[in-house]
C-alpha cells in the first residue's frame, strides 16, 4: 500500500514518467506469418545490391515475365528513415503492446503492422498488374548488413537476389551521377574537376588526369567492399537457398540465361523463349542514360552508360594502385580479377 501511495503521489507532483525508448522490435513469428499471408499470399521477393549496380536494369528485366512484377525505391530497409521507423518509439510501442489491448494477443503488435505495410504497397501494385509473384528493388550503400537482418525479421519467407558489379565502373558512375546532379556534397576541388572536363575531357580520357579525388575514391571503394562482404555473409547465413547472386556484367553478356535462373529462383511456372527477345529489346533502352543527357548532357556524354570495363580507360595508375589497397581482394573473390596484377 506504502508503495503504491509513493507512486500515485509522484505522478500527481511531477507526471506520469515517460519511456525514452522503445524496446527492439520484435521479429515476426511463424504464427503471425501464417495469418499475414491469408490477406497477402503473393510470393515477395527484394532485389538489393550496392548503388550503381545495375539493380534497375535487373527489376526491368524480371519484371518481363508475366508472373513477376517489381517496382522500385521503396527503401524498407535500405534508406533512413526505414519501414521501422513506423513504430520506432516507446510511445508507439506503449500502445501497440498495452495489456489492456485485447486487440494484440499480449504481444507487441509492431512486426505485424509493418508488415502489413509493406505487404499492402507491393500488393496493390501486383493486383493491378495480374502478377503472383512481387517485389521491390532499393540499392543500398551505407548501411550493409543491418538491410539483411531488418529484413529477415519481417521477411524470413521472402527470396532475395543481390546484384554486384565491378566496384570500380560502380565508383566511374556514381562519380558522373554526383556531377551530372551536381550534388550538394561536392567539395571545391570536384568542382575544378567539373569545370575542367567541361572545358577539355580529353586529359582524362586514357589514363592520363583522374575524375577523382583520393577521399572519395577511398569512401566510395570501402563501401562497395563493406556492402558486398556484409550482404552476401548475412544474405547466405539467413536465407540460406532463398539467397541468391549475381554478377552484373554476366547479365549483360548472357541476359536469357542469368534471367531464367532468377525466375527459376523465384517460382516462376514457365520460362517461354519468346522471353529472350522481350530482354534484348528491353536492354536497347537506357531511361537513366536519357535524364541525365537531359539534366547535364555536357557531362553525361563524357561517359557511355550501362557499359562494363569503362573503368579501362578512365583510371589513372594512381586510381588503380589506391583501388587495390581498398578493394584489390574483393574484385578477386568475385572473379573480376586473378590477382592484383592488372
Amino acid at each position: 500500500m506504502l508503495s503504491r501511495f509513493k507512486s500515485a503521489a509522484r505522478i500527481l507532483f511531477k507526471g506520469e514518467s515517460q519511456k525514452k525508448s522503445r524496446n527492439p522490435i520484435p521479429a515476426i513469428t511463424s504464427e503471425e506469418l501464417a495469418q499475414i499471408r491469408q490477406f497477402f499470399p503473393r510470393e515477395k521477393f527484394f532485389i538489393f545490391g550496392h548503388a550503381r549496380s545495375g539493380t534497375t536494369l535487373l527489376m526491368r528485366l524480371l519484371r518481363l515475365h508475366p508472373d513477376v512484377h517489381c517496382n522500385y525505391q521503396a527503401h524498407f530497409f535500405t534508406r533512413k528513415p526505414l519501414l521501422k521507423s513506423l513504430v520506432d518509439s516507446a510511445e508507439i510501442e506503449e500502445w501497440l503492446a498495452r495489456k489492456s489491448n485485447r486487440w494484440n494477443q499480449g504481444r507487441d503488435l509492431s512486426p505485424l503492422i509493418l508488415r502489413a505495410a509493406a505487404d499492402f504497397i507491393m500488393e496493390r501494385d501486383a493486383a493491378r498488374e495480374g502478377k503472383t509473384i512481387v517485389g521491390d528493388k532499393s540499392p543500398s550503400s551505407t548501411i550493409h548488413a543491418q538491410v539483411m537482418r531488418d529484413a529477415f525479421a519481417l521477411y524470413p519467407d521472402a527470396k532475395i537476389i543481390y546484384i554486384v558489379r565491378d566496384g570500380r565502373d560502380v565508383l566511374i558512375s556514381e562519380r558522373f551521377r554526383n556531377f551530372v546532379e551536381e550534388s550538394k556534397f561536392l567539395t571545391a576541388e570536384d568542382k575544378r574537376i567539373i569545370s575542367d572536363l567541361r572545358a577539355d575531357s580529353a586529359p582524362f580520357s586514357g589514363g592520363r588526369r583522374s575524375i577523382f579525388t583520393e577521399t572519395f575514391l577511398r569512401n566510395i571503394a570501402k563501401r562497395w567492399v563493406d556492402d558486398l562482404h556484409e550482404i552476401d555473409t548475412e544474405g547466405v547465413k539467413l536465407y540460406g537457398g532463398n539467397y541468391i547472386s549475381l554478377r552484373y556484367e554476366d547479365m549483360l553478356a548472357q541476359p536469357f540465361k542469368e534471367l531464367s535462373r532468377l525466375w527459376k529462383f523465384l517460382g516462376v511456372k514457365r520460362i517461354n523463349k519468346t522471353l529472350e527477345k522481350q530482354l534484348i529489346e528491353e536492354m536497347s533502352s537506357n531511361p537513366d542514360e536519357e535524364w541525365q543527357e537531359r539534366r547535364n548532357s555536357d557531362i553525361a556524354s563524357f561517359l557511355p552508360k550501362g557499359q562494363a570495363g569503362n573503368w579501362r580507360r578512365l583510371f589513372t595508375e594512381s586510381d588503380k594502385t589506391l583501388f587495390k589497397e581498398v578493394a584489390g581482394k574483393m574484385l578477386v573473390k568475385w572473379g573480376y580479377e586473378k590477382d592484383d596484377n592488372w
